[in-house]
């Protein structure tokens, strides 16, 4: 009875360390505006730029300084990130860069925002020359 018990407890702590685990994203605590990007920017601050959407969207409009891994592509490329550096994702709208963010978090990268609105909110609020599609 004491066996059970105890192995009953030790798979209810490894089912809440997997839950906590999975559940450790908070995507309200891993988002950015783009104002703050934009602030962030202005001071230099050392962030690296992750585009995560597809080469065609990249040509049309992208960051100068955004390193650009499709979404589709992050499991093979992660491995270029930095895990120690701030990264700020984005994509066209903010879907993309989110799911990328939660992705990322969940191989171990804490420092992970994504940019609301994507970079179609820059082109609207910061930078009206930007190509909008």
């Amino acid at each position: 009875m004491k066996d059970s018990i105890n192995h009953a407890q030790s798979t209810q702590s490894a089912e809440a360390q997997t839950s906590e685990s999975a559940q450790g994203f908070e995507p309200e605590k891993h988002e950015i505006s783009v104002h703050e990007l934009k602030q962030k920017r202005d001071r230099n601050e050392p962030i690296v730029l992750l585009d995560v959407r597809e080469q065609d969207e990249y040509e049309i409009v992208h960051f100068e300084d955004a390193l650009l891994i499709p979404v589709n592509e992050l499991p093979q490329q992660a491995h270029r990130l930095d895990r120690d550096s701030e990264i700020v994702i984005h994509c066209h709208k903010g879907m993309r860069s989110m799911y990328a963010a939660a992705y990322l978090y969940q191989l171990g990268y804490r420092n992970v925002k994504s940019l609301t609105g994507g970079i179609d909110q820059w082109a609207i609020e910061i930078d009206s020359t930007l190509n909008r599609y």
